[in-house]
């Protein structure tokens, strides 16, 4: 009796401390907290940038790598530098990381020296050298169920992976992007999934992102040895790098088809950071020269082309997301070179009323429409959205607001949402006449010559309006001037992936691999991301409730993960701010970027007066960063010299997209 008293006390405690500390994660990071978000303190020790930033697993220490070559290991907690060691580098550091299970005593670095090497924090030597990447190392990776192995990244377009168990001071190629992409490609970063530690994900130059599955590799790799040719083959054979199913391509559905456009605008996408989710089943991507983008890895959908209902019916019956009718077809599928319809028939049922407050927010948001507030509008539909996903008005509203705006991206998120409208209203007379707009904005013109004349077919009295009559307008002439190109785009998917400028260095295991890309969940919009290579964006909270990345314009923002709503913008550097690290345990955050301090943030006493590194006017702070991204290269280097460029500072943040040619009653109004 006495055992069984004593284990179940013993029981009881660690179910308290397990509870206690499922409970501190869970509500580490909250909203009241994120609103409180200020300056802590700054670290000083460094002399040069300080280019990456990674906290020990319990969060009481914090590394730090420097263009001075240095490293440091930090107390945040008690604002104290710990051990400070030259790592042996000769140029800038890029990526510093603590190896899992060594109690935090080996600590690795990359650097742009090529060269990465492994130090021993208690006698404070460097213990391991690596010089086998022939160009700069970006970013190293760990991973807790291989405790001696991690991974480099270099702009020599290798993945490398090295084992310290072994006494051979060389490492082995894992992944060899040259083979797909040509000797240009640059791979850039890359992270392991925490939950399965047997997938890797790779961001490089160009705007698709790899998830490797590490296993299949190996396995693949233990096979060739075995076969009777082993001699002639390496790590990564040349007659099949990968075996199939090992890799699988994430892109923003909108970006092949504008890469030329970006390309002649001397404008680079590439992936500066990849992370995943604290549970593993989302995938995190900063895409330089564009947006944020958040991956489902479990609801994976294929990029949007074109998608559509059969059929409506007649337009004499209730349109534009109010309510619907039975006997509607219902059913889409995704082709990506024209019609391709859905034969079944499906119910559509009315649509529900909003309840009072989501029906005030969606009368604020029509206001904010009204006034041409086109962020505060997305915003609250977003908002809208999240409490009713299956509201088709919603959507389609949410559609006009991204039209209107027109920042990158914005009218393929609008084709998405119009495609969710119609899905839950095929007579949703408004989202089809914007799918038109929006096939044509992204350069699908006979796709949208098609859609607009299906438009046409559904809603006869409509056929004639001004904003039909200038939509024809404008593809007709897109058509005429442009007909190669147009024929080009009928191809659809195949095509489009092909739209880069060097066609002879893409393999065709690579084309296959473009061409089976899944399609984000979220973009993130806000920050600049052009000038440096290593910009971060991250998780923040235990459960990934918000978002968090740097910015070229000294600033760092916050948005939720659901809404995509931006909810603070804090200065967090003089220039830029490249690192975010997130405290593992607390709503703490630590960044860093051009000056030579790592800057700690957290949730600041309501006594205390007003932060002085808030930026208030964040719409303001985005609409700038929107024109700074669009802006010509030349305008942004003096820009940063400390030239004042008209162009630059003054007018609307329109994007890299055209206006529409004319309103119409179709599109001009919410719903």
């Amino acid at each position: 009796a006495v055992l069984f008293a004593v284990v179940s006390v013993v029981l009881v405690c660690f179910m308290q401390e397990r509870g206690a500390l499922g409970f501190e994660r869970h509500y580490h990071v909250t909203d009241p907290f994120i609103r409180r978000l200020g300056l802590e303190a700054e670290l000083q020790g460094h002399s040069g940038c300080v280019n990456c930033l990674e906290w020990n697993e319990k969060g009481d220490l914090l590394a730090s790598g420097s263009d001075d070559q240095h490293t440091i290991v930090w107390d945040p907690l008690h604002h104290k530098k710990l051990l400070s060691m030259h790592t042996g580098h000769t140029a800038n550091i890029f990526s510093v990381k603590f190896l899992p299970h060594s109690g935090d005593r080996i600590l690795i670095t990359g650097a742009a020296d090529s060269k990465v090497h492994v130090h021993d924090l208690t006698v404070k030597e460097t213990i391991h050298m690596f010089g086998d990447h022939t160009n700069r190392v970006k970013r190293i990776a760990t991973a807790p169920m291989w405790p001696n192995t991690f991974w480099s990244a270099a702009e020599d377009g290798l993945i490398r992976q090295y084992d310290l168990r072994e006494n051979s001071k060389r490492s082995e190629v894992l992944i060899d992007l040259t083979e797909y992409c040509g000797q240009l490609v640059e791979a850039k970063c890359l992270t392991v999934n925490p939950q399965d530690n047997n997938y890797l994900a790779v961001g490089a130059s160009g705007p698709f992102v790899r998830l490797y599955d590490i296993r299949m590799i190996h396995n693949h790799r233990k096979s060739m040895k075995q076969s009777p040719s082993a001699g002639v083959h390496t790590f990564c054979d040349r007659q099949k790098p990968l075996p199939d199913g090992a890799a699988q391509y994430y892109v923003a559905g909108h970006l092949p088809v504008k890469l030329p456009d970006y390309n002649n605008r001397l404008r680079v996408l590439v992936a500066t950071y990849v992370t995943f989710s604290p549970d593993g089943t989302e995938l995190l991507v900063n895409m330089g020269g564009e947006q944020v983008y958040l991956f489902d890895l479990t609801y994976k959908q294929r990029p949007y082309t074109f998608l559509l209902p059969k059929k409506c019916h007649t337009s004499g019956e209730v349109q534009n997301g109010k309510t619907s009718t039975n006997g509607v077809s219902n059913g889409i599928h995704l082709h990506s070179n024209g019609f391709r319809l859905s034969e079944g028939r499906a119910h559509v049922s009315p649509q529900v009323e909003l309840p009072p407050y989501l029906e005030r927010i969606k009368q604020q948001a029509n206001e904010a429409f009204a006034c041409q507030l086109w962020t505060q509008a997305i915003q609250l539909y977003s908002k809208a959205v999240q409490k009713a996903p299956n509201n088709a008005m919603l959507y389609g509203n949410r559609a006009a607001a991204y039209m209107k705006r027109k920042w990158d991206g914005d009218h393929y998120d609008a084709l998405r949402d119009c495609l969710k409208a119609i899905s839950l209203n095929p007579c949703h007379l408004k989202a089809h006449f914007r799918l038109a707009r929006c096939l044509f904005e992204l350069k699908y013109v006979a796709e949208a010559l098609e859609c607009l004349d299906d438009f046409k077919g559904k809603f006869p009295e409509q056929a004639h309006s001004s904003a039909c009559d200038a939509l024809d307008r404008d593809i007709n002439a897109a058509l005429f001037s442009k007909s190669d190109n147009a024929e080009d785009k009928k191809g659809g998917g195949p095509i489009r992936l092909r739209a880069t400028g060097r066609k002879d260095s893409i393999s065709e295991d690579e084309m296959v691999l473009r061409e089976r890309s899944y399609d984000y969940k979220f973009r993130y919009c806000g920050h600049c991301n052009t000038t440096t290579d290593i910009k971060e964006a991250n998780f923040f909270g235990s459960n990934a409730q918000y978002i968090v990345s740097g910015s070229d314009d000294g600033s760092f923002f916050i948005w939720e993960k659901e809404t995509t709503n931006l909810v603070r913008v804090l200065q967090g550097d003089e220039s830029i701010v490249n690192c975010l690290q997130p405290h593992p345990s607390y709503c703490f955050l630590a960044t860093s970027g051009i000056d030579p301090v790592v800057r700690l943030w957290n949730p600041r006493p309501e006594s205390e007066t007003l932060n002085g590194r808030v930026v208030v006017d964040m719409e303001g702070a985005s609409q700038a960063n929107q024109r700074r991204m669009n802006a010509d290269p030349l305008e942004v280097m003096l820009l940063n010299m400390g030239y004042r460029i008209t162009g630059l500072t003054s007018g609307g943040a329109g994007g890299s997209d055209d206006e529409d040619s004319s309103e119409g009653q179709v599109q001009c109004r919410p719903s």
